[in-house]
C-alpha cells in the first residue's frame, strides 16, 4: 500500500484533508487519529506534525507526504518537491530594527533568529553570509526587542505583526511557500495514480463549465472570449441558425467572459461547478 504523511494539526492539515477528500480517499474521522487505512484505494495515511513529515519522507519510512516548502527546505534532508499544491502560501523575509539594515550583507557576523534556521542557513550559506543563527519555536518578532537577536527571518504577510514589534522588513524575499507534495528517495507504486488525483482536484477548483446558446455566426467571436482549455464543445440546437457552446473556463475570469459573451449574443448562459477532472 501506498504509505502517505499528513499534516496532523496546524494551517496545512484542515485543507489538506479537505483535498484527500475531494481526491476519493477516506481520512480519519476522529482528530486523534495517528494512522488510517484505506484498503478501497491501496493507501495508509499516517498523520504526522508538519515539521516531521519532510524528516519521514526523506528517511524512505513514508512514500509520500504533504508539507509545506519551508518545512522541506528547512529540513534539508533527501525528500524532493514534486507538486505544488496551490494553498497555504506565505512568503519569507528579513526584518530588523528601522534604518539598520539595507542590504542582506548587512547581517554578516550577527545574529539572526528563526524558527526555520536549517531554511535560513542554507539560503545565507548560498549568498556567502555568515551569521549565528539562533533557533526559536515561536514568537520570533520578540527577538530583536528582548536582546537575543539582532534580526529575525520570518513568514510575512501584511507586515504588520512585524511592524508593531518595532521591526522594518528589508533585503530580498528568502521564499515563496506553499503545501507542496514531497516525495522520499524511492519510487513506488501508486504515487503517479495519488498525483494525478490531486491534481484533478486542483483543476476543479480552478475552472468551471459556461454554458450558452449563441447564434452559429458568433461561434469564432465567442472562442476568442473563452477558447477553454483544449477547444470549446459546439453542438446544433433546433433552430438551424443557433448552437449551444460548452467551454471550461477559468474561476477568477468567469463573471468577465460571461459579461462579454452576454454583450456579444449570448443566451442562457449557466456557469457549473467541476468536482473533479482528469486533464
Amino acid at each position: 500500500m501506498l504509505r502517505i504523511a499528513v499534516p496532523n494539526k496546524g494551517s496545512l492539515a484542515e485543507t489538506a484533508a479537505q483535498m484527500l477528500s475531494e481526491a476519493g480517499y477516506t481520512g480519519r474521522r476522529d482528530a486523534k487519529d495517528l494512522y488510517v487505512s484505506d484498503q478501497a484505494n491501496d493507501v495508509e495515511f499516517f498523520y504526522l506534525r508538519p515539521r516531521d513529515i519532510a524528516t519521514y519522507v526523506g528517511s524512505g519510512a513514508l512514500d509520500i507526504g504533504i508539507t509545506g516548502r519551508d518545512l522541506l527546505l528547512d529540513a534539508r534532508g533527501r525528500a524532493r518537491e514534486i507538486e505544488a499544491l496551490g494553498f497555504a502560501g506565505s512568503t519569507f523575509r528579513f526584518a530588523g530594527p528601522p534604518g539598520r539594515f539595507r542590504e542582506l550583507h548587512d547581517l554578516q557576523g550577527l545574529r539572526v533568529a528563526s524558527a526555520y534556521p536549517g531554511l535560513v542557513d542554507s539560503y545565507l550559506d548560498e549568498h556567502g553570509i555568515a551569521v549565528d543563527l539562533v533557533p526559536l519555536d515561536g514568537a520570533v518578532e520578540s527577538a530583536v526587542q528582548l536582546g537575543v537577536a539582532d534580526a529575525v527571518a520570518d513568514v510575512v504577510s501584511t507586515g504588520t505583526t512585524l511592524r508593531q514589534a518595532g521591526l522594518e522588513i528589508f533585503g530580498p524575499v528568502l521564499l515563496e511557500s506553499e503545501a507542496v507534495l514531497i516525495q522520499g528517495p524511492h519510487d513506488a507504486d501508486g504515487i503517479d495514480t495519488f498525483v494525478r488525483r490531486l491534481r484533478g482536484v486542483m483543476v476543479a477548483r480552478r475552472y468551471v463549465m459556461i454554458d450558452y446558446d449563441l447564434p452559429a455566426h458568433l461561434v469564432e467571436q465567442a472562442v476568442a472570449i473563452a477558447p477553454g482549455v483544449e477547444s470549446p464543445t459546439i453542438s446544433p440546437l433546433r433552430d438551424p441558425e443557433w448552437v449551444a457552446v460548452r467551454v471550461m473556463s477559468a474561476r477568477r475570469e468567469v463573471n468577465h467572459a460571461m459579461d462579454a459573451l452576454y454583450e456579444l449574443g449570448a443566451r442562457a448562459i449557466l456557469v457549473t461547478a467541476i468536482h473533479n477532472a482528469r486533464l
